[in-house]
């Protein structure tokens, strides 16, 4: 067996040191003076006093002397020698040059804790004082700390799963003293008996972590159907034969591909999928949204999950890189995560020109059937987005209210983005020639809109199936 040393009973007796440490004593002058601690038995206090040269020097008092009277096996706390407990740690990284951490992963590591050995310490604590009011006074402060006993804890290291004991009083002698003869000390000696139950830990094996933490696939555009491996591999089914609505779209070639994908994703733990909403997320299990524990989800998983640290990653095909965001679990609603988005990683607005200059942002999105526009015209340069169409080249009189300042009629289609110039509406976006995926933001919201081609629809909103969402701890 290697040597090895950690300090463990010495702990254990720093610890009842410092138990015994910050008392006080009123002296016949109204004073307080501290009252010393030191490790060792009644012998070796003597001796030490002795080293000053002098023979004839009376050794000070009030003092307190701690030191170890008994160690035993304790045989009814004895467990399975053979036990080993098992934890993973997940750290984050460490910049030592800035000294701070950073919300990247570090090490990685497991750490194997062998069973460790029971034994009960007992303590004595002397109290050395000159009279009985002094040891009265420090007594009095001692005993009313044990109601019959006291927490104490040797490390902070919260993987030492021997580091909480608890110490009790288990005697006092109040007095050393008896009848005086010759010229002995005048010194008296009251001693308390503590018992603490302790352990004894073996050294621990640190293994760097071999836990999968997650799995990347690889998911192609290939027809609907199956990918063909060759001759060497039966052909392997993508995914069922439904042409599931808002999941699989058909592009312009006639392939079938998923919305909610990119070339790369990364599988999520039992398959669930993720509804986001505005700031919010919720898990979807077997077709139901919110009935799943957000806790219970992360707990399934490798690592540590941090509020405000950890990460949800969307991986969307219109976009090149996930979009990103800190979470926490709502208090009150445990299946509702909330969201702080990461601003860099939203898609970035289209820019569209105008008679005010360059935007990429809307002011309003509008129901022409419902909206008044008058109340909006006092505002040159303001954009509005369409629910409706305005208007028909086939009217002879169109209505009034969004006529332009010359009588003119205004026709503009769903989805248009248009601009009033002050005099007169203008088309600044063509819904009905633009096909190409476009991003914009409601400033009256802040919400930001895609339109797909065909539709403005809420561009991180939406339905995240399996693949196209992860946590990052």
């Amino acid at each position: 067996m290697q040597h090895f040393y950690d300090g463990q009973i010495r702990r254990y007796i720093t610890q009842m040191v410092r138990l015994m440490s910050n008392f006080s004593y009123k002296d016949g002058k109204g004073e307080l003076t501290q009252v010393p601690v030191m490790y060792g038995d009644i012998t070796r206090q003597v001796g030490h006093i002795l080293r000053d040269n002098s023979e004839n020097k009376i050794p000070s008092a009030p003092r307190i002397g701690v030191y170890i009277t008994g160690l035993e096996l304790d045989r009814d706390r004895l467990a399975d020698a053979s036990f080993i407990s098992k934890v993973h740690l997940r750290e984050r990284d460490y910049d030592s040059v800035n000294n701070e951490y950073l919300n990247t992963q570090g090490k990685n590591v497991t750490v194997e804790r062998l069973m460790p050995t029971p034994y009960k310490l007992t303590v004595n604590a002397d109290v050395w004082s000159t009279n009985t009011e002094q040891k009265l006074q420090i007594m009095e402060q001692i005993l009313m700390l044990f109601n019959p006993s006291l927490e104490i804890q040797t490390t902070d290291n919260y993987i030492d799963w021997t580091s909480l004991s608890v110490v009790e009083l288990d005697a006092v002698n109040f007095s050393s003293r008896s009848m005086p003869t010759g010229t002995e000390s005048e010194i008296d000696v009251g001693s308390l008996t503590f018992s603490a139950p302790i352990y004894i830990s073996p050294p621990v094996k640190v293994k760097k972590l071999g836990v999968i933490t997650n799995i990347i696939m690889s998911i192609f555009n290939e027809d609907k159907g199956t990918i063909d491996l060759g001759a060497t591999m039966p052909e392997l089914k993508r995914y069922n034969d439904e042409f599931a609505e808002g999941v699989f779209q058909e592009d312009k070639d006639g392939t079938i591909t998923r919305k909610d994908s990119a070339g790369i994703a990364v599988t999520a733990y039992n398959d669930y999928d993720v509804l986001v909403l505005g700031n919010t997320a919720q898990l979807i299990h077997r077709g139901i949204v919110g009935n799943t524990n957000w806790n219970g989800f992360f707990e399934a998983l490798p690592g540590t999950f941090r509020p405000g640290l950890s990460q949800i990653q969307l991986t969307r095909a219109d976009v090149n890189q996930s979009v990103n965001g800190t979470v926490a679990v709502n208090p009150t609603d445990e299946s509702t995560l909330t969201i702080n988005w990461d601003e860099d990683t939203i898609p970035s607005d289209m820019v569209i020109t105008g008679s005010t200059g360059d935007r990429n942002k809307i002011d309003y999105i509008i129901d022409p059937l419902n909206f008044n526009p008058t109340t909006i015209k006092s505002v040159n340069g303001v954009r509005v987005l369409l629910l409706g169409p305005i208007g028909s080249a086939t009217n002879t009189d169109g209505a009034d209210a969004w006529k332009n300042n010359n009588g003119t009629d205004f026709v503009a289609g769903e989805n248009d983005i248009i601009e009033w110039t002050g005099t007169a509406w203008s088309i600044l976006f063509d819904s009905s020639t633009q096909t190409d995926i476009k991003f914009t933001t409601n400033l009256n919201t802040g919400i930001q809109y895609k339109w797909t081609g065909s539709e403005w629809v809420k561009s991180i909103e939406g339905e995240y199936r399996n693949g196209a969402w992860r946590i990052q701890f």
